[in-house]
């Protein structure tokens, strides 16, 4: 590329999108940086999708110590350190945090640390310095969001980056949103004996899924002594010396609530970093303060991109890295495959049980005017579940009956993460559940309730 620039690219945020693109610019031999003003990885890595799993795994075990006599084992006082869960969760993400920084060696990558802005259309000031480059992709990430007039102290009030890290549990603890941050931490606390209460204005938990999933999740938690208020608005934080009170108003009957908790966590979404990093200077458009861009991440300036929760595509780690790859390719010139279809993104909760989904729920698909049949397949059917000891749950595939397409997944049980990929891939080759009913799946394993569940959607499920 051209040489009267410092860099062919420059990356602001070292996040799973910023540090996959500036990779992938680099193997197309363009010359690369990534400014990063506190650690790589970003808020995933570091904060978010890989501290939170390892707590989760914790979490696991505690849960299935607690059933020992189920399987045979006894023994008595069962202690529980949370303190050693976070350590552990903090060398996994150091662990990675260091790999990340290696790949950026490998690949002769500049990391530029400091906070960065746009000094125009070909120019990033880092700090006191200035750099130049002929292409910039934005990967600014976001920051949680906040209910009016209640700010994060850390202490009562709390956002996932703060709770993800206090190694001293509360006796009781509130969560107000319960989407997957909040489903999750409510999962690891109460498996660690805190009492929760999750509280969700949307009339059911998960409010993105698929409602008989939701439905499944919630009688687990509420099983595990989990407080689920549904269709309830907070209206109301009041912080004090040794907790929180929040004003809940039941969106049904009307009825006003005060609930006490030592914390509140809010997990209601998140806020574009969009402020401060030079948008104006350079004319990028934004809406609502989300960085406007088309399916090759181009924003309307031509040489400027961006990627990741900034743009408010999908605030989801592997979609930012899919955004990188695509806007590392397309300032490269080779081919590569456009982003038009967010909703067929996977997404997933690693509660207990596990939900993962792509596509459209049932119900939007009818909405939608698709004439739908539905293949659905309980794992309490499934050897390998039942050896498990994790029956609980289904797979469910949202199936055009005129073409055979997949139009939604929607899995709630174990491991169905995991599980998911293949159903993804289906819809990606556009694969039918006749193909993906005669495709062989090994037996035992959960997988068979996918191939059952694509039986089923044939009209002929074998085990049920």
């Amino acid at each position: 590329m051209s040489t009267q620039y410092d860099y062919d690219v420059m990356v602001l945020g070292g996040g799973p999108g910023g540090y996959v693109a500036a990779i992938r610019a680099a193997q197309l031999g363009l010359k690369t940086a990534v400014v990063e003003k506190e650690h790589l990885g970003g808020v995933c890595l570091n904060w978010g999708c890989i501290p939170s799993k390892a707590l989760i795994r914790n979490a696991e075990i505690a849960n299935l110590l607690k059933r020992s006599k189920e399987f045979g084992f006894h023994f008595e006082n069962l202690s529980m350190d949370y303190g050693a869960a976070i350590k552990r969760s903090r060398q996994v993400v150091n662990r990675l945090v260091k790999g990340v920084g290696a790949l950026m060696r490998k690949n002769k990558i500049d990391v530029i640390k400091g906070f960065g802005a746009l000094e125009g259309a070909h120019a990033i000031r880092v700090d006191d310095r200035t750099f130049t480059a002929a292409n910039i992709i934005l990967s600014t990430g976001g920051r949680p969001n906040s209910l009016p007039g209640v700010e994060f102290d850390g202490e009562r009030v709390l956002n996932y980056r703060q709770a993800i890290v206090q190694t001293a549990l509360p006796p009781t603890f509130a969560i107000v949103g319960a989407g997957p941050i909040g489903m999750e931490f409510a999962y690891v606390y109460r498996s660690y004996g805190v009492e929760v209460t999750v509280i969700e204005m949307l009339p059911h938990i998960l409010p993105n899924e698929d409602p008989e999933v939701a439905a499944v999740v919630a009688k687990a938690f509420r099983k595990a002594g989990v407080r689920l208020l549904e269709g309830a608005r907070t209206e109301q934080v009041e912080v004090g010396e040794k907790g929180v009170v929040l004003h809940v108003k039941h969106l049904e009957s009307g009825e006003t609530e005060r609930i006490e908790a030592s914390q509140a966590l809010i997990a209601i979404g998140i806020r574009p970093n969009s402020e401060g990093i030079g948008l104006e200077k350079a004319g990028v458009v934004t809406q609502r303060g989300w960085v406007q861009i088309d399916e090759v991440m181009r924003t309307n300036v031509p040489n400027i991109y961006a990627i990741g929760d900034l743009t408010g595509k999908m605030p989801l780690a592997h979609v930012a890295s899919a955004q990188g790859l695509v806007a590392a390719e397309t300032i490269a010139g080779v081919e590569t495959l456009p982003i038009e279809d967010y909703q067929a993104m996977p997404r997933c909760t690693y509660c207990s049980p596990q939900v993962a989904s792509l596509g459209l729920t049932e119900a939007q698909a009818r909405e939608q005017g698709y004439d739908v049949t539905v293949g659905q397949f309980p794992f309490q059917a499934n050897g390998k579940a039942l050896g498990l000891a994790e029956r609980e749950g289904f797979v469910k595939l949202v199936v055009d009956a005129k073409y055979g397409e997949i139009l939604g997944v929607h899995m709630v049980g174990p491991e169905v993460t995991e599980l998911l990929p293949e159903l993804s891939l289906a819809k990606f080759m556009e694969l039918t559940p006749a193909e993906i009913a005669r495709n062989i799946h090994a037996h035992p394993t959960l997988s068979e309730v996918v191939m059952e569940a694509a039986h089923a959607a044939l009209g002929h499920a074998i085990h049920m």
